[in-house]
């Protein structure tokens, strides 16, 4: 016990043997954890950088809309209206089709050769990334991609094909994000309308029709079994060339189908020895070229975007232009060459505006060149109606006479084709002859201006400049804008709007374009149009007319003849009251042919074409047709030289009353 006072005792240091080494240690592992923890933070910063990295820059998951029309090739299927593929331009896309229209075997065959277990992963399936990651490592090289149906679906519409791991992390994520978009079944259907199967086949109603002549709902358990095996290696097996390889893919198949419960054994025996019938290629008709370029060119103008696959109904009935192609060939392989003329272009288009018929040139095989569409000619005396049609505008009508005699307007003398002169004669006889004097007289009288105008107004779209030489067709014009323009006689006055095609859609079945019925613009008087209608019949029905060579059996038919200068260009341009159209022929280097003229090889070719397209048709009344009844020559002349004396008498009375009137000032001036 401490003494009262005393003071404590001082403290003594202990020491423990070995004290130095166990302070020396407790440092180390200090250091140690720190060094660790350090590593864990390097460690996860350098992890989570490249987590982080894998999934730098990855697109967005498109709209599900999008990944149907994603990285499709530019392509147009063309039908006609009975749904017949008249031609495929570009890959071959087929009808869109869902897995609830198929048996059930067909995508069964799929998800054996391609996804086992895809009804039961989230879009990417776990363990078998394992198994290809083990088995690639084994190889020292990518010998398995594991991908699932869905990310092939990613692979191929949303990220590229290397192999690296960035890109297989992205495609493992979008993967799964699509499987929260859509169900499995729109997985599905989605891949089997969009996988390839080489020979630029894409989809299973394309690979169905296109080897088998069937759609793919009709496909037999052999059928589907070959077609699942094409996308491993679409273009090595492809079915024509190398069906024996396709059929060993089609064993694997067919056996994996049974080990998943999808078929028996018996039922894979049979069709492992199914006789397959691949049909042929199809073939297309090389001369409809013509029609569907300006098909095509139509489809760039009328759509602001083109999608990648288009389905278009076009208006051509190709029966009717087969035969009138092949006569309109015989013909000229005879008397066209005989006229030295090598070229012939056709249009031909019914009351409605549906073109029926469009043919460029002889050949589209030697050829592409389309001389309805793309060759600007001088029309000659077939642009004269829009003359007279003016003139009528203006009160003149086709009684009224002129003189045909020289001519002389500034520099330009026009003569005839004749080199001759008939003295007075009515309008009607003038148009009826081509009398080239009468016209140009006409075309001053009414002004080139509005020659123009009536034309513009009629369908002519080429820019046409108010020259005097306009009144005989100097200008050059497409045959499409010629015809068109006829189309509103025949119609009494209402514009033509002719069509080629008639619905636009893609290969889900969206219709992008159809064709309205609407009411046609009238740019012309009915009644006026009748007198012309009557005056244009007599250039074919009577004994002087140019066009008598145009003529149809049982119908009445309305047209111009035309020419231009030394032979280049020679036209018949005509309607009934169920057509209209037009013929010119020519050589495309511009040379003169050997005295051809409109009422020559041109109306011939025009009367063939016409004779094929109104077999089998009851014969219509054409409007104003009766107003043109055939008047003779020496009655013409009569009705010339009694309207003649009446003009003179009305114009001397006219300027008797004037004298009487008018003050002397004006008089004089």
């Amino acid at each position: 016990m401490a003494q009262k006072g005393a003071q404590p005792p001082a403290q003594r240091a202990i020491k423990v043997p070995g004290g130095g080494f166990l302070s020396r240690h407790g440092r180390l592992i200090r250091y140690a954890l720190l060094a660790v923890l350090g590593l864990f933070i390097v460690g996860g910063g350098w992890g989570f950088w490249k987590w982080r990295s894998l999934y730098a820059g990855m697109p967005k998951l498109p709209e599900v809309a999008e990944l149907w029309n994603a990285k499709r090739e530019p392509a147009i299927e063309f039908i006609d209206r009975n749904e017949k593929t008249l031609d495929v331009r570009g890959p071959r896309y087929g009808r869109a089709t869902s897995v609830e229209q198929l048996p059930k075997y067909v995508p069964e065959a799929f998800i054996a050769a391609e996804d086992k277990r895809f009804y039961e992963h989230d879009g990417a399936d776990d363990a078998a990334i394992a198994r290809a990651a083990w088995s690639n490592l084994r190889a020292g090289e990518t010998v398995s991609g594991a991908s699932t149906i869905t990310q092939q679906l990613i692979k191929n519409f949303v990220l590229d094909s290397r192999q690296t791991v960035k890109r297989k992390a992205q495609e493992v994520k979008l993967a799964r994000e699509l499987e929260k978009k859509m169900s499995k079944d729109e997985i599905l259907s989605l891949y089997l309308n969009r996988v390839y199967f080489g020979a630029g086949l894409y989809g299973i109603d394309a690979a169905a029709r296109y080897y088998f002549g069937k759609g793919p709902d009709q496909l037999s358990v052999s059928e589907a079994a070959l077609l699942a095996g094409l996308p491993k290696a679409p273009s090595k097996l492809n079915l024509r060339d190398n069906l024996a390889g396709a059929k060993e893919r089609q064993a694997y198949v067919l056996g994996e189908m049974v080990s998943l419960g999808f078929i028996s054994k018996t039922e894979a025996d049979a069709a492992a020895v199914q006789d397959i019938s691949i049909i042929d290629p199809p073939e297309y008709d090389p001369q409809l070229g013509y029609a569907l370029d300006a098909a095509t060119e139509r489809v760039k103008a009328m759509l602001p975007r083109i999608p990648g696959d288009l389905v278009v109904t076009v208006s051509i009935d190709t029966d009717l232009q087969e035969r009138i192609r092949k006569q309109l060939a015989e013909r000229m392989a005879k008397d066209g060459a005989a006229d030295g003329a090598s070229q012939v272009s056709a249009l031909l288009i019914d009351k409605d505006g549906r073109v029926t018929a469009l043919i460029g040139g002889v050949d589209y095989t030697q050829s592409v060149f389309n001389r309805v569409t793309q060759a600007k000619r001088q029309p000659g005396s077939s642009f004269k109606p829009f003359v007279y049609a003016t003139a009528l505008e203006d009160g003149y009508t086709p009684y009224d006479v002129f003189d045909d005699a020289p001519i002389t307007v500034g520099k330009w003398e026009p003569k005839n084709y004749s080199g001759q002169y008939l003295g007075p004669m009515t309008m009607s006889e003038a148009l009826t002859r081509s009398i080239n004097t009468v016209a140009a007289e006409l075309a001053q009288l009414t002004s080139e201006e509005r020659v123009v105008d009536t034309a513009r107004r009629f369908g002519i779209t080429t820019k046409l400049e108010p020259f005097p030489s306009i009144a005989l067709g100097s200008q050059e014009v497409t045959l499409w804008e010629l015809v068109r323009a006829f189309g509103t006689f025949q119609s009494g006055g209402l514009r033509l709007d002719p069509y080629l095609i008639e619905t636009i859609a893609d290969s889900r079945g969206n219709v992008l374009y159809e064709r309205p019925t609407y009411d046609r613009d009238r740019v012309y008087s009915e009644e006026l149009d009748k007198e012309m209608n009557g005056m244009l019949t007599r250039v074919v029905n009577s004994d002087i007319g140019t066009g008598g060579r145009a003529k149809i059996k049982n119908w009445t038919v309305a047209g111009k003849t035309g020419t231009s200068q030394d032979w280049r260009d020679a036209w018949f341009i005509g309607f009934t009251s169920a057509y209209v159209g037009g013929v010119w022929v020519g050589n495309d280097d511009d040379t003169p042919m050997k005295k051809v003229t409109g009422g020559g090889l041109p109306a011939d070719l025009w009367s063939d074409m016409m004779e094929i397209a109104h077999a089998g048709k009851r014969p219509e009344d054409l409007i104003g047709a009766e107003t043109g009844a055939a008047v003779s020559e020496a009655a013409e002349q009569r009705i010339a030289f009694y309207r003649g004396l009446s003009q003179a008498f009305s114009i001397a009375a006219g300027q008797q009353f004037a004298s009487r009137t008018t003050p002397d000032r004006y008089q004089q001036q």
